[in-house]
């Protein structure tokens, strides 16, 4: 979950569109209030904060996240029309992960956001993906279904990777070819219905979790 901070409608609509786009799942804030308001109840996996803000600016919001044990650890990416070496080494000394300076391009934002995420995540080798009966090994790339292992193409496990860090998540086909095969690959979605296919076969009766939403795409679903 990315939080998304920018008080100019049509921006935030913008950012939030290609976010989505590439999969993330995004909220948006027009002011630090309301923005702090649903930190009490979720905290994102990234935050996207403009400095500009009619109530209280990004570095402010940045400042009191910082000092709360809490939100201190969540990255952020600062962003301002003001792109002036000051503000940018003001965010960075408190402590914000990059900067971006208005205007930027879409893909230049999602690129950042990637790799601050690659960064900022949990060591991968030493995570293990569990869902039902099925186990997968970030770090050695192993796939197991019912304590026995699997063999899957490399976009085979990059699909059930997506589906188990995002479980009970719907991905549109584009969606899944915009993450999976990146921006540069122009094929059909046909593509995405064939690989999730044979993962089905692969993955026996555990197959069943990944769910077709009907004129929408795939999700996972654990069954109680």
């Amino acid at each position: 979950m990315i939080y998304l901070v920018e008080d100019d409608e049509s921006i935030r609509n913008m950012m939030m569109y290609t976010l989505e786009a590439s999969g993330f799942e995004v909220k948006g804030f027009e002011n630090g209030k309301s923005y702090f308001q649903a930190m009490l109840m979720n905290h994102p996996d990234l935050v996207m904060l403009d400095i500009m803000l009619p109530d209280m600016d990004g570095i402010e919001i940045l400042k009191k996240m910082k000092k709360d044990p809490e939100m201190k650890d969540i990255p952020v990416i600062m962003a301002s029309a003001k792109g002036t070496e000051y503000d940018k080494v003001i965010g960075l000394d408190l402590g914000a992960d990059d900067y971006l300076a208005k205007p930027f391009g879409m893909m230049e934002m999602v690129s950042r956001v990637k790799a601050v995420l690659r960064r900022t995540k949990p060591d991968p080798e030493q995570m293990v993906l569990q869902a039902g009966d099925l186990e997968l090994d970030l770090g050695a790339h192993i796939v197991k279904v019912h304590g026995q292992r699997v063999q899957l193409t490399l976009k085979e496990y990059e699909l059930l990777r997506l589906f188990m860090e995002n479980i009970n998540r719907v991905f549109t086909r584009e969606q899944l070819l915009s993450n999976i095969w990146e921006s540069d690959y122009f094929g059909e979605t046909r593509t995405v219905d064939v690989h999730v296919g044979t993962l089905r076969t692969k993955l026996q009766d555990c197959g069943s979790y990944i769910r077709t939403v009907r004129g929408v795409g795939y999700r996972m679903e654990i069954p109680q």
